[in-house]
């Protein structure tokens, strides 16, 4: 079996991050294929930055032929229904991921992300996915995408005073960390403070997994059909769905 995790932004650091969260978190015998575009935001920190992100994150799932699932690896769940249009093996978010594995094992849970402005993508997107009341708060660190990567930017110190505070101010019974940046982090918060830390990543893995294990496909009836063949113009040109994207080939030996 092969995960195709796209990182939709351009940090390659970030990806390898990503790429071994997710290879740990897979079944023995499980291929992750991890990658990003070659364009677009070098991080995606708003509704801005995610807009610039989708075509090349399009493009990046097109080319993972071979893949029995795809993982989108941003917190937001970047371009999430699109890439659902884009092929036909499941799609999994990790943003939504985490949300539903954290409803599984804790009755309120909070995220912490990264910046404020990350607050309210998040919280439409616990309303879409009908968990917003098992969600006691979105809690934002204040510490930039990028910044998880610098030792001296006290990331990780303002994220586990965020946690911190969550499980005691918040009635928190777990925490979703809301950022794949943050991917490394999950094990050692959930040992310093002793309750659930989900890492989306990993939820992700297993999540998209298990459909791929069960046959599962991306219903193509009506909201997540092939686009309708038609001109793009300009700079678009190339992703004009002129086309109908092959047939996924069968499951790979289990």
């Amino acid at each position: 079996m092969r995960i195709h995790v796209v990182n939709p932004n351009t940090t390659a650091s970030m990806t390898e991050k990503i790429a071994a969260a997710a290879r740990a978190a897979a079944s023995p015998g499980v291929e992750i294929l991890a990658t990003n575009p070659a364009y677009g935001p070098e991080s995606i920190e708003g509704y801005y930055d995610e807009v610039f992100s989708i075509p090349g994150l399009i493009e990046e799932i097109r080319g993972g032929a071979g893949a029995d699932a795809v993982v989108i690896a941003c917190f937001d769940d970047t371009g999430l229904d699109a890439a659902r249009c884009a092929t036909e093996v499941p799609v999994i978010g990790i943003g939504e991921a985490a949300f539903h594995v954290a409803s599984l094992i804790a009755e309120r849970f909070s995220v912490v992300t990264t910046l404020a402005r990350s607050i309210a993508p998040i919280e439409h997107n616990l309303v879409r996915y009908g968990l917003a009341s098992r969600c006691a708060r979105v809690r934002a660190c204040e510490v930039s995408v990028l910044a998880l990567d610098d030792p001296a930017s006290g990331a990780r110190a303002a994220i586990r005073a965020e946690v911190e505070a969550a499980l005691s101010d918040d009635g928190a019974e777990a925490i979703v960390l809301g950022c794949a940046g943050m991917t490394d982090l999950a094990a050692s918060l959930a040992q310093a403070v002793g309750a659930p830390v989900l890492d989306g990543v990993a939820c992700a893995v297993a999540l998209a997994e298990a459909l791929a294990r069960l046959g599962l496909r991306t219903s193509k009836r009506t909201s997540y059909a092939a686009p309708l063949p038609k001109r793009y113009a300009g700079a678009f040109a190339r992703f004009a769905p002129a086309f109908s994207f092959p047939r996924t080939p069968p499951l790979t030996s289990r």
